[in-house]
């Protein structure tokens, strides 16, 4: 993915001088902080603590980050490379940054992957591991495939064979060239058992192509997939395509992040359908449909290589681009969401959806109860998430909750501080839909609409509703009905919310809410 200000680079800017950083890499390794308990590791945990810092979410130490790029599983750890300038807090020369997780909660950072060369910056793309050695780089070596962007955008690879710790660009590069477009990114890569070659799937303008390979380096364009469905109010970005079980069916998911919703601004959509090797089909549904109907999740990808068959985990850059520059923060700069399990569900009317939930490792490590309610509302009632034991002014929390409302029931779930700042979800089941206001949540003034209130569809017909909560110092992530249509905000409050107030209108509800702490993962 690019910004609006990738236009604005210069030729001398996107011709930057390669830079090695394998020599750095292994004398880091043998001064032994490549261990999860290294005084390295205790001083990047202390290190953020800065006001608004997400304390269960990945950030960069600092300086700027946007795209999660190259997500693949590995030797017992998540590997999270990310769209990155380490030189400033503001998008610019993209490189390739790096951390790793050993449970998807705790991140550990290191060196820079990938950096610029004469073919141009390096933006988003993916990685495998060649278990079959196709490519002749080593069995299982880990291989990334990327968009160079220069004078024109085309596409690169390059290869580790200690795991991701350095990595060695292929002297072939690009592996394929830009036919004339002037927006040419983004590959995903897997391997498709039944043809036995590798799918690379790439946003061009706005539709998605289909190429294959045998090796990872000479690449066959097979087929087009966009034209007349879904949204096109913007350049398509970030393809993904993996399948998932539903029922007894295996069908094929396709993501594109749009860059142009005009509702959201900008957005992660998905099409359900079949796909034979060469060429996606769509499944009849109402789309655009959308991963997440909050306006800061973009450019979400699955990790690959996962040792649980049929685990699909995805993570998406939790910001939009119409105000990722100019958010309150300076050390660093964006987020990505909670690490998502993706399921397909069917709904009522015989197509697909696709819900997104926190990852189940997140749920074992909610902690201590804070908050507990259970009965009938009929006006507001107001619960503050502290008690003895543990005090709730600077941590993070979740909180599970079961609403049963009148068929015209409207009910507004308020969270605040102490210093009045808000944040307020208006569940409004006579119109089917959610509605976010961030307008009083801390500090607003960001161009893009930001304050403008969003909505998302209730997508359930249950007279009870189950939603969970997820928030940090900067950002809501709120699940209904186990994720089919969550909302993601980001919010800069002075200190993080820590009270919800539960108003309801046109008649009494019954609650039921439990909440817990979240610790640090930087602690």
């Amino acid at each position: 993915m690019r910004t609006a200000s990738a236009k604005k680079l210069s030729k001398n800017s996107m011709k930057l001088k390669t830079f090695s950083v394998q020599l750095l890499a292994l004398a880091v390794c043998a001064a032994g902080i490549f261990t999860f308990t290294s005084s390295a590791d205790a001083a990047q945990v202390r290190s953020r603590q800065e006001q608004y810092r997400p304390q269960i979410h990945f950030t960069p130490k600092k300086f700027w980050m946007n795209d999660p790029n190259g997500m693949v599983w590995d030797n017992g750890e998540y590997h999270l490379f990310y769209q990155h300038n380490p030189n400033d807090s503001h998008w610019g020369p993209m490189h390739w940054g790096h951390a790793v997780s050993p449970d998807l909660i705790h991140w550990y950072d290191r060196p820079i992957a990938l950096y610029p060369d004469s073919l141009g910056t390096i933006f988003s793309g993916s990685a495998v591991i060649d278990h079959k050695n196709t490519a002749g780089f080593g069995k299982d070596a880990m291989i990334a495939i990327f968009t160079q962007h220069g004078e024109k955008e085309v596409q690169s690879i390059a290869y580790s064979t200690d795991h991701g710790l350095t990595f060695t660009k292929y002297e072939g590069n690009p592996v394929i060239q830009n036919p004339g477009k002037p927006d040419f990114r983004d590959p995903k890569v897997s391997w498709h058992e039944k043809s036995g070659k590798w799918v690379l799937v790439l946003a061009a303008g706005d539709v998605i192509q289909f190429y294959n390979s045998p090796d990872l380096k000479t690449w066959e364009l097979t087929s087009e997939f966009g034209k007349g469905i879904g949204s096109h109010t913007g350049v398509w970005e970030c393809p993904d395509l993996f399948s998932l079980p539903l029922g007894k069916k295996e069908k094929w998911v396709l993501l594109v992040s749009n860059g142009g919703n005009p509702g959201m601004g900008c957005a992660v959509q998905y099409f359900v359908g079949d796909f034979d090797g060469k060429t996606f089909k769509a499944d009849p549904a109402p789309y655009p449909m959308w991963i997440d109907y909050g306006r800061d999740v973009y450019a979400g990808v699955t990790w690959s290589n996962l040792p649980q068959e049929k685990r699909r985990l995805f993570l998406a850059w939790m910001c939009n681009p119409a105000y990722a520059g100019n958010v309150p923060t300076e050390v660093w700069r964006s987020a990505d969401t909670l690490p998502r399990d993706l399921k397909l569900i069917p709904h009522k009317d015989g197509y697909a959806v696709l819900s997104s939930s926190p990852a189940k490792e997140f749920f074992k490590y909610a902690g201590r109860e804070i908050g507990k309610f259970s009965g009938k509302i009929t006006d507001t009632q107001k619960i503050a998430l502290i008690n003895q034991k543990y005090n709730l002014q600077s941590d993070p929390w979740m909180a599970e909750l079961a609403l049963k409302l009148p068929a015209n029931g409207l009910c507004d779930l308020i969270l605040s501080n102490a210093k009045g700042e808000q944040c307020v979800f208006t569940i409004d089941k006579a119109a089917g839909k959610i509605r976010m206001d961030r307008s009083k949540s801390g500090k607003i003034d960001m161009p893009g609409d930001y304050a403008k209130v969003n909505e998302s569809p209730l997508y359930t017909e249950k007279d009870e509703i189950l939603l969970s909560l997820w928030v940090d110092h900067s950002s809501v992530e709120l699940f209904v009905e186990n994720g089919i249509a969550p909302q993601t905000t980001v919010v800069f409050p002075e200190n993080i919310f820590n009270t919800i107030t539960i108003r309801t209108q046109n008649g009494p509800c019954q609650a039921k809410l439990k909440a817990k702490t979240l610790d640090s993962i930087w602690k």
